[in-house]
This record gives structure tokens, C-alpha cells and sequence, in this order.
């Protein structure tokens, strides 16, 4: 490779860092997804979704669900667990969600994709990561991948990679002085939260917005170790095998890390 730069951890963290937010965002909030948790017998809601992603927990109150994901408003995650618990099992919920995100990566990721070699990558990632602190990123990964299908497991990996992002950001955000209520007004506005389930959230002062950065450059921070584990090369290959795989190119950076 003749044109090869070797990349720097915090420059591999910038790039991958979106693209694997808003691929697994894609496919939590595809209707294909939740006609999967339909077909299960999930009720209409967020049943599905917080039964299956918050069940790699186990069988955990709802309060405990909520203290572990930090972003959603108390209300939708206490209903939706609710509500997907006379389905089944927790996990067997999180086994249906995991063959869910599988499924949709079959349907999503394109041929061409070496996902192989991303694979190998991620995997190396999720290996080295220290779970401390990070039950839902360790409940994740404690769920098997299966060997024969290497793109859906390609796609199971997007989402443990994004669910240990996601625990570093909620960790940075307390750490900045922020709730997550205050995170997610701050990031994504008003009207956004309240979707979100927070209800009736108010308006952040900007005086708060320096804690905002703050927890946007901690959480890469955090990242950091995981992303020593690869070689400069390697860091090099991981993004490129991530743009390939979600699509995406260069990207703002703004108003993304808070969406749970």
C-alpha cells in the first residue's frame, strides 16, 4: 500500500466512532426491526428493544436498567422492560435481539465488504476492552457470535463496539458534571429528548455546553486503550473497514455521541 497513513489512536477513534453509532442506530429504529419483536410476540413499543438490547443485564429491575443505560427517560425504559417481560425470558431477549442485529447486517452490509478482515479487527478490539464499570458493553459481549455467518457476526460486532462507546460516553457525561437528561437536551434538543422519553425536559443553560465537550473529548479519551490494542496499520485498515461496511464517509461530528 503504497498511499498507507499510519493512523493515530485518537484519529481512529474520531473515524469510527459516528459511523458505528449511526449504523446501529439505523437499525434500532428500522421498522424491519421491530417486526422482528412483533413476529417474537413482542407488544407494539419499545418492548422489543429494551427487553432485547437492556436484556444482556438479565433479570434486573427496571430502576437498575435505567442507572446502567443513562440515556433513555426513566419512563420509556421501566415501560418498555415492562412490557417485554411476559415475553420471555431476558435471555432469551437478548438472544432474539442479537439474531435481530445479525439479520439486519445480512440485509444491510455490502457484498464487497471484507468482513473477514473487519472481523478480525473488531474482535481484537472487544478482546482487549476492560468491562469495568460496563455491565451492558459486557453483557454484549459475553453473547456468542456465530462462526458461519460472518456478516451477521460483522454486524453483532458493530453493536458491542457501539454499546462500550456508549458506556465510556455515560461515564465522561457524569464525569463532566452532566446528567443524562442534561446530555441529551445539550445534544440533540428539546423535542429530540422528550422523544427520547424524558419528559418534559427544559431547556440547558449554554453555560453547560463546556461540560458537553468536555464529555465528547473524555469519551474518546476512555476509548483510547482499547484502540492501543491495534497497530498503527491495522488502525488504518479497521476504519477503512468501517467506512466500507456502514457506508459512510467523513462526517460533522456534532450532535451524535448522546443517543444512547
Amino acid at each position: 500500500m503504497s498511499d498507507f497513513q499510519p493512523m493515530e489512536i485518537l484519529d481512529c477513534i474520531s473515524a469510527v466512532a459516528r459511523p458505528i453509532h449511526d449504523f446501529g442506530d439505523e437499525f434500532m429504529s428500522d421498522t424491519a426491526t421491530a417486526a422482528i419483536g412483533l413476529r417474537a410476540g413482542f407488544p407494539p413499543g419499545r418492548g422489543f428493544y429494551c427487553r432485547g438490547r437492556f436484556g444482556a443485564l438479565g433479570e434486573a429491575p427496571a430502576s437498575v436498567v435505567q442507572a446502567v443505560q443513562g440515556f433513555l427517560g426513566p419512563d420509556l425504559v421501566t415501560t418498555g422492560w415492562r412490557s417485554g417481560r411476559p415475553v420471555m425470558p431476558a435471555l432469551e431477549a437478548v438472544a432474539c435481539y442479537a439474531e435481530a442485529v445479525r439479520t439486519w447486517g445480512r440485509a444491510h452490509i455490502p457484498g464487497d465488504v471484507d468482513v473477514e478482515h473487519f472481523n478480525l479487527l473488531a474482535q481484537r478490539l472487544i478482546d482487549a476492552a476492560d468491562a469495568d464499570a460496563m455491565p451492558l458493553f459486557a453483557g454484549w459481549r459475553a453473547q456468542p457470535c456465530p462462526v458461519d455467518d460472518p456478516v451477521g457476526a460483522a454486524m453483532q460486532r458493530v453493536h458491542v463496539l457501539r454499546e462500550h462507546r456508549g458506556a465510556c460516553h455515560l461515564a465522561a457525561v457524569r464525569l463532566s458534571g452532566l446528567s443524562g437528561r442534561e446530555a441529551m437536551v445539550i445534544n440533540l434538543g428539546v423535542e429530540q429528548a422528550a422523544h427520547y422519553g424524558w419528559q418534559e425536559p427544559l431547556p440547558v443553560a449554554p453555560s453547560l455546553l463546556p461540560r458537553w465537550q468536555r464529555a465528547e473529548r473524555l469519551t474518546d479519551e476512555l476509548q483510547a486503550p482499547l484502540y492501543a490494542a491495534l497497530t498503527k496499520r491495522q488502525r488504518t485498515e479497521f476504519a477503512q473497514q468501517v467506512r466500507d461496511l456502514t457506508g459512510s464517509g467523513p462526517r460533522d461530528r456534532a450532535s451524535w455521541t448522546s443517543m444512547g
